[in-house]
């Protein structure tokens, strides 16, 4: 019996000195809002600090913990919070998403590629123990298989913003490699959320539909009815992350970045849920610069590795994915009236 209490004892105090000091970069974004969120539910409001380089907090992060403004750019910044707030792990989401990359392409390499560069040069210099990092299905291009994408395979993308997730990738298996890094990333899908508005990706289609549904009644989609591409719904993006960050380095045995994966459905699948959901939704099709971006991503993702190494597996389907979305994104479209 004491031997019981002992060991009880004993994971619980383990647990409390592991407990991390969480910087987040980039946490007023699509993933980095709802990711800070669930980062300070486990660890406590006081251990997660969110950071962004100008636009304002949501009220939820601002009264739940550390807010602090600063760009990647400024390493010396970056270097300041690392020391003050004893950080020891880092999650690095600063990004321009890709239709908005290939209007500015410059700020796009700058943001992505060179933030990434300085933070693993800032954490290396202060002793961080852990960074994640997200590419993206962006990394694929029109050369890589469609159907059921590889763990390793032909990476030629097509948009500034795929060229900077093919060299983070390189460049985070090369810091792991050459320094002894623990570094870890995950190519996300597109991603569907009711708590972000769409924020300028090629497979935001998705969550304006929904915004259109429940506000017009009817949406013109960007991309033809007949697109496929690989989505996953927020909360599975979130548990998924954090199951990667919290799993034994010795199981992972991919440096670049894991695949993952959740559904694919066409435009036309997605359209005829709403429309189940929302009677009297009606949608149409008018493909604009967009539409050859998803051409040349992946219809379909091999996450087998993924499963293997850190047993992801995700919850959410279309149908259920739907349901969640019309649920609770109709009362926040209906408050702001």
């Amino acid at each position: 019996m004491l031997l019981r209490i002992y060991n009880v004892f004993m994971a619980t105090t383990i647990k409390v000195i592991f407990m991390p000091n969480v910087l987040v970069i980039g946490a007023v974004g699509q993933i980095g809002t709802e990711l800070t969120m669930e980062l300070r539910r486990r660890y406590g409001g006081q251990k997660v600090v969110a950071a962004t380089r100008k636009t304002p907090f949501p009220k939820e992060l601002e009264q739940s913990g550390p807010c602090i403004f600063f760009d990647v750019a400024d390493k010396e910044a970056m270097k300041k919070v690392i020391t003050e707030h004893k950080i020891d792990t880092i999650y690095q989401l600063a990004s321009l998403l890709s239709a908005t990359g290939e209007k500015d392409p410059d700020l796009a390499f700058q943001i992505n590629l060179i933030g990434l560069k300085n933070t693993l040069d800032v954490a290396r210099e202060c002793g961080v123990k852990r960074i994640f990092w997200p590419s993206s299905i962006a990394a694929f291009g029109p050369t890589t298989p469609r159907d059921n994408t590889p763990q390793r395979t032909v990476l030629e993308p097509t948009t500034m913003y795929g060229v900077t997730k093919v060299a983070g990738e390189l460049l985070c298996q090369y810091y792991s490699k050459k320094y002894g890094m623990d570094i870890r990333s995950v190519r996300y899908p597109g991603l569907i959320s009711y708590k972000a508005e769409p924020g300028g990706g090629t497979t935001d289609y998705s969550v304006a539909i929904f915004y259109e549904a429940i506000k017009h009644k009817k949406y013109t989609c960007f991309v033809g009815p007949e697109t496929v591409l690989p989505m996953m719904y927020m909360p599975d993006a979130i548990r998924g992350t954090i199951a990667l960050m919290e799993a034994p380095r010795e199981k992972l045995t991919v440096h670049t970045s894991y695949n993952l994966a959740a559904i694919s459905f066409s435009a036309k699948e997605l359209a005829a849920e709403v429309a189940r959901l929302m009677p009297g939704f009606t949608c149409d099709y008018k493909p604009d610069h967009r539409q050859a971006i998803a051409d040349s991503w992946p219809k379909s993702i091999d996450d087998s590795q993924a499963r293997q190494d850190w047993g992801w597996k995700h919850e959410y389907g279309l149908t259920r994915m739907s349901e969640d979305m019309i649920k609770n994104l109709t009362p926040i479209l209906q408050n702001k009236k």
